[in-house]
């Protein structure tokens, strides 16, 4: 089962300086129970206990808070895409898939923000969440490539190509789940392990142990 389960929002009590906290992780709460149709600056300060103005002193509108609750889940997923060079295994290249996983279907709400392309096609991303979203892939692919440099992987990995592929693949497997294409999570295990061994197999191919290059052929390359 995966490892990452953690739900990140929770009802709590509040003080006047971290009503901010408060209305961003009620507000995620009223995004899983009713859906972004169920949430509103309205219900959200009914919710919380506050006046119908409060919550704005900390958004502008509900497009200001949907970036929030995004950049918020960004800043959380760098910790699920960490996996130290010393750490590198197929066993722990299959945990990060799993990791990966658990923190998109348990935290489903935060994720669709993220990823979602309503809210990117809107016009309405700050350079906050922009920024955010463009951080965590960059952290990915420096990873890619500091296990390269490091001798760890094949060192004719294109390291850019390798980042874009397996993101990829990992965010079409959140989506068959979260859509419900796959409604039995237990269907979702087996994916995982195979996705990992595959990408093992792709770290390792052709690999020179003990040779770490100067350069690989995404070295030249830009991050985006």
């Amino acid at each position: 089962m995966w490892r990452y389960a953690t739900r990140m929002g929770s009802k709590s009590s509040y003080h006047h300086g971290d009503l901010r906290r408060t209305l961003l992780d009620q507000a995620a709460l009223l995004l899983r129970e009713e859906g972004e149709k169920g949430l509103s600056m309205r219900a959200l300060a009914a919710r919380v206990g506050v006046s119908r103005t409060a919550p704005y002193h900390h958004f502008k509108d509900k497009e200001d808070l949907l970036c929030a609750i995004a950049t918020e889940g960004f800043r959380r997923f760098i910790g699920v895409l960490s996996l130290e060079s010393a750490d590198l295994s197929e066993t722990n290249v299959r945990q990060f898939v799993h990791s990966y996983l658990g923190f998109a279907i348990s935290n489903a709400e935060y994720y669709d923000l993220m990823f979602g392309s309503q809210l990117w096609k809107s016009g309405s991303v700050n350079e906050a969440l922009r920024q955010e979203a463009q951080a965590s892939f960059r952290f990915y692919l420096e990873q890619v490539r500091d296990w390269q440099r490091q001798g760890k992987v094949n060192n004719q990995l294109d390291p850019l190509r390798y980042a874009q592929v397996s993101w990829s693949a990992l965010h079409g497997m959140c989506r068959l789940l979260i859509d419900g294409i796959y409604l039995d999570p237990g269907s979702m295990g087996p994916m995982c392990d195979e996705a990992g061994s595959m990408f093992w197999r792709e770290l390792q191919a052709g690999r020179q142990a003990g040779k770490a290059p100067a350069s690989g052929p995404g070295a030249q390359r830009s991050s985006h």
